[in-house]
């Protein structure tokens, strides 16, 4: 995906996004496609990786709150919870000096908070299942960075991420899927989230992939290659210091299509 026109960009991308670090906002307006799951998958992969990962979560199922209270979360890793679009340039400000990485867990639903979010984010990652491509909420947020790009010359950078794959899906199908939304202009993540038990226990007792007991966790081994592969592809799209696509004149203009 191409960059924004320079001719684009609003004084408040140097304020904001040049002088922090990079903001990766998960979006799909429909709930059960494995989005908050692969927030939290790539968190505690960059933290694990030595880096500091602020999430906001503007989800009203808080469940990347929840996890963080009941978890013993390394120091290099917080979530701030009730973030609206009122409040979440503050957010992105206040911890600019202790953050590499911001991601923004936005709900599984259409809201304003959503055109503030993308105006303010490096990428956009779109989690979609594998096995329901014409997901009405991952569409809404591709047509809606479509017509940034098509109508105001405005590209942000976004990525579709397979979620909740069933490990038994071939190689060929994913391709096929792949194939297709590339005709479509849309880069997908070579790596999909594959449907793990162990995805799902994170959320039920807390902690990380790292600190499961392999006897009682199925497959362990491969949920934790599968969160290595995923979170390495997103840091070499998203590699730290990267300047941002927009600021507040992208952020109106995406209210404006909105």
């Amino acid at each position: 995906m191409g960059r924004m026109n320079p001719m684009r960009r609003a004084p408040f991308a140097a304020t904001i996004n040049e002088a922090t670090m990079p903001v990766i906002t998960f979006a799909n307006t429909k709930g059960g496609a494995g989005k908050t799951t692969a927030v939290l998958l790539l968190s505690t992969e960059l933290a694990r990786l030595g880096y500091r990962v602020t999430i906001l979560d503007s989800d009203p199922q808080r469940w990347i709150t929840r996890w963080y209270e009941t978890s013993d979360a390394p120091d290099n890793l917080r979530v701030i919870p009730y973030i609206n679009a009122s409040n979440i340039q503050m957010h992105l400000r206040d911890n600019r000096p202790d953050t590499d990485y911001f991601i923004i867990d936005l709900p599984g639903a259409s809201s304003p908070l959503m055109a503030v979010a993308i105006g303010l984010s490096d990428h956009i990652l779109v989690p979609i299942q594998g096995c329901a491509m014409d997901a009405k909420g991952g569409a809404q947020v591709l047509e809606l960075l479509r017509y940034l790009e098509d109508k105001g010359g405005i590209c942000i950078d976004h990525s579709v991420v397979l979620s909740r794959v069933n490990s038994m899906v071939t190689t060929r199908a994913l391709s096929a899927v792949k194939t297709l939304l590339a005709e479509r202009r849309v880069r997908v993540l070579d790596t999909p989230i594959i449907e793990r038990s162990a995805y799902r226990d994170i959320f039920d007792y807390g902690g990380s992939l790292y600190g499961m007991d392999p006897e009682r966790v199925s497959n362990l081994d491969k949920a934790k290659e599968n969160a290595q592969i995923y979170a390495q592809e997103v840091l070499r799209l998203v590699p730290m210091r990267k300047a941002a696509n927009a600021g507040a004149a992208v952020a109106s203009a995406v209210r404006t299509a909105a």
